[in-house]
């Protein structure tokens, strides 16, 4: 597997270089959230705002207005549950081009309730004006600031930070609104954001050993949920399943339940997610495990439809590594 650190530091200070008007606000969380690098490149854009995540916010949207491009950073549960009232009066109804990070989506941290967003995209695509932007590897990190360029309004990225896997070409970048094709066999249709494409790449690849095909989309735009190949691949499916690091209610699952009864789609959908409830504090390892988001279960979902009974052990799927980059394209 390849493996890429650090992406989004060098991401932004690249970025930002060609950028002077980009700003970046930190809640006192400047290592944790990777604009480190920044602070140091940039010291007169740099504001240190200190645990004060609401008064961060109204500043971002004073700066948006006076033509600045503020990149707003924290942990995903201090901005969307203490700020709320916030971006929504001072971003989003005036719709200004504040960048939101918000980072340790769902069960990426062993922090327990305190720091686990697991329902952070149900909140904030139920906000006018927001785009919602979730990332799934390095190249989809290395993708959303040049991708942000083109997107009117202030934006939510649901990140990843230190080491993460390399799971789509460099050469190829994510696109707003447009999903990846990972896979093109079969009629089941498996959409995919997050962690959890990794993890359905494993489980497609062991399917296929096993003479079973799916169709994959890895999902990047869960806000505006209007991609033309998400609609045309869900018209032609015979089941539908969703795969996402966060709680059925409102994240993808629901997006897609809602395109489908919007256009008429009858296939039957089954959401592979976090159910109602709060997590464990635990590694992300144990987590996924304990919360059912990985490859064995997606392969269990899949012989469910198919009328099958998968017997797959989850140590036998570690030792499948996602397809890099390279073997991607041949997808």
């Amino acid at each position: 597997m390849k493996t890429e650190r650090m992406v989004h530091s060098t991401n932004l200070v690249n970025w930002a270089t060609n950028t002077p008007e980009a700003v970046v606000l930190s809640a006192d969380l400047t290592s944790s959230t990777e604009i480190l690098a920044f602070k140091e490149h940039f010291p007169d854009r740099f504001y240190s705002m200190g645990l004060t995540e609401q008064n961060m916010m109204s500043w971002a949207g004073g700066m948006a207005r006076e033509g600045l491009i503020p990149l707003v950073h924290t942990f995903a549960v201090f901005m969307y549950r203490r700020a709320l009232d916030q971006i929504a009066i001072s971003i989003a109804y005036p719709n200004l081009p504040v960048r939101m990070f918000g980072f340790l989506p769902g069960l990426t941290t062993p922090g327990g309730v305190s720091h686990q967003a697991i329902d952070d995209v149900n909140v904030m695509r139920g906000l006018p004006n927001m785009t919602v932007i979730e990332t799934g590897d390095a190249t989809d990190v290395e993708s959303i600031l040049s991708m942000s360029e083109d997107i009117d309004g202030p934006i939510y990225f649901r990140m990843l930070r230190g080491e993460m896997p390399r799971l789509f070409p460099k050469a190829s970048p994510t696109k707003f609104r447009e999903a990846r094709i990972l896979s093109e066999q079969g009629d089941v249709v498996v959409l995919s954001s997050g962690i959890c494409t990794e993890e359905v790449m494993k489980a497609n690849h062991w399917l296929n050993e096993n003479g079973v095909g799916i169709r994959h989309l890895h999902i990047t735009t869960l806000k505006p949920f209007d991609d033309p190949l998400v609609l045309d691949t869900l018209e032609s499916a015979s089941h539908v399943v969703t795969v996402e690091n966060h709680s059925v209610i409102g994240g993808l699952g629901s997006a897609t339940a809602d395109l489908m009864a919007r256009h008429g789609i009858g296939a039957p959908l089954k959401m592979i997610g976090l159910e109602d409830q709060f997590l464990h504090g635990a590694s992300r390892k144990w987590l996924q495990k304990e919360y059912k988001l990985m490859a064995s279960n997606v392969i269990a979902a899949i012989g469910d439809i198919l009328g099958h009974t998968f017997t797959v052990e989850d140590e036998e799927l570690s030792e499948i590594e996602a397809l890099t980059g390279s073997d991607t394209e041949a997808l």
